[in-house]
């Protein structure tokens, strides 16, 4: 039995690791390949351009008290010249409300709309009184969760294009402008939705909503995260665009065609991965529907946001995302090895299943097997060092690879030692495994036990260092927003 457990493990490494090479090598071709076509683009043809698209910019906020001015002003300051911003109050418990409307002199207005998609009550619609902060429309609805919020953004916006955010991210002051240019580019197949590359802001200069120096996280579980996410962006998710097998657009920023994502329902408000949902519930009305589609991918480092900086906090997040696959998967079970869904149904739906879902459980049932051997003294020593070695091996090898696509492109990290420190956290993260493995494990029996809601979310908050500094009325800080040119370099 010992030999057949090791022959198993050591094919589905094989394969494992075989999948996660040719994704790289997609990834490869897919980034050259973009950044040849993007190396003569003038992206300020967009902004002067009177056809550019009118767009609504979405951002759930509930209890956001600490980042939520910060957050507006970012988003009232992006680089484009025909948009608005819908800041959605979910119902939130404390002074995330009160700030807004003192910071930007709200007022409630009549404003008509229709509730094309379902969500909670909206007890009402705010303008400012100041004619500078036109773009800004702040809702105040019952709590609902982050995609009621959407939701009831998706029914007040009236543009055709609508992007979703986290309210505590920061955004790239030219993030719009390389969004919705996949959507200008249409030609034979309609482009229904377009995320980008999302990095970690954590332990960088943060000044007046704005990312002054780019630094690599000072506690090792964020650098973690910098590096998961760079292999999950660049390595992953470009591949699977470039497949036609993207199944999923980070929550914290997407862009999405709002008729589309109308006539498909919406939001979920049935499962807490309502980013990974919508996209396959959007691609299995275009299908069905017989409608030439695709999703695209703008690998751009388009917005930052903050991670968990503690264990407790990052398995809340973690189960919480297994819990949301899980129920993704089984929702939409129907794309599974469904020809008519075309690479989605072969490719993109089967290895989320096997490798995102499945990998994990076998991980663990791994676990418990090489305890057993070692109890019962019947452990292969030899083969089984080998294998560590190997997969220890692939593993630094991959995370290398993800920081070398970093800095041979985007290179945000200015500094050697950020980049060594990286390499040098590269060296121990296969050792943090077992704790993504017991995370999963754990996200599938609260998925099995049905457990709903996101649980609580411990923010920082940023600008802590110039806050200390000096501290300006909410007033002020709303001004600063107004009168600052975006920062384009950063």
């Amino acid at each position: 039995m010992e030999l057949i457990f090791g022959h198993i493990v050591f094919i589905l490494t094989l394969i494992l690791f075989g999948s996660y090479l040719l994704l790289g090598i997609f990834s490869a071709l897919a980034l050259r390949k973009y950044l040849r076509k993007n190396s003569y683009v003038n992206y300020n043809s967009l902004v002067l351009s009177p056809l550019s698209p009118r767009i609504s910019i979405i951002a759930p906020a509930f209890n956001e008290s600490k980042t939520i001015i910060d957050n507006i002003r970012t988003l009232l300051s992006l680089y484009y010249n025909n948009f608005e911003v819908i800041l959605v109050n979910d119902g939130s418990t404390d002074d995330t409300f009160e700030k807004i409307k003192d910071a930007y002199d709200l007022v409630r207005v009549n404003y008509y709309f229709d509730y094309r998609i379902p969500c909670e009550r909206i007890k009402g619609v705010y303008k400012s009184k100041d004619p500078s902060y036109t773009r800004l429309t702040v809702i105040d609805k019952n709590n609902g969760g982050k995609a009621d919020s959407l939701n009831a953004g998706v029914n007040i916006c009236k543009s055709s294009l609508f992007v979703s955010i986290d309210a505590d991210s920061i955004i790239e002051a030219d993030s719009i402008l390389k969004l919705v240019k996949p959507f200008l580019e249409e030609k034979e197949r309609k482009v229904i939705g377009t995320g980008g590359v999302i990095r970690i802001v954590n332990s960088c200069d943060v000044e007046s909503g704005h990312i002054r120096e780019i630094h690599v996280p000072k506690s090792i579980l964020p650098r973690f995260q910098v590096l998961e996410y760079t292999r999950a962006f660049l390595l992953g998710r470009m591949a699977w665009s470039h497949l036609d097998g993207l199944m999923l657009i980070s929550g914290a920023m997407g862009i999405f065609d709002r008729e589309t994502v109308i006539k498909a329902g919406g939001y979920s408000t049935k499962t807490v991965g309502e980013d990974m949902e919508l996209v396959l519930r959007m691609r299995r009305y275009m299908s069905e529907h017989n409608r030439k589609y695709e999703v695209t991918y703008i690998p751009d480092p388009l917005c930052w946001t903050e991670v968990p900086s503690d264990i407790r906090s990052m398995r809340r997040q973690r189960t919480r995302w297994t819990r949301g696959l899980v129920e993704s998967l089984w929702t939409h079970r129907k794309i599974f090895f469904n020809p008519e869904f075309k690479r989605l149904g072969m490719l993109g739906y089967p290895y989320w299943f096997f490798f995102e879902w499945l990998s994990p459980l076998i991980a663990f049932a791994g676990f418990l097997f090489t305890i057993y051997l070692i109890i019962t003294n019947a452990l292969n020593w030899p083969f089984y060092l080998l294998l560590f070695i190997f997969v220890y091996t692939f593993a630094v090898a991959l995370s290398t690879w993800s920081i070398l696509f970093e800095e041979i492109t985007f290179h945000k990290y200015k500094k050697k030692r950020d980049v060594l420190k990286l390499l040098a956290t590269a060296m121990l993260e296969p050792f943090f495994y077992p704790v993504h493995t017991y995370f999963a494990i754990r996200g599938n029996f609260e998925a099995m036990r049905r457990k709903k809601g996101w649980g609580k979310a411990d923010r920082s908050g940023f600008d802590k260092k110039k806050k200390a500094e000096r501290k300006p009325t909410l007033r002020q800080s709303a001004n600063i927003g107004r009168t600052e040119r975006p920062d384009l370099t950063i």
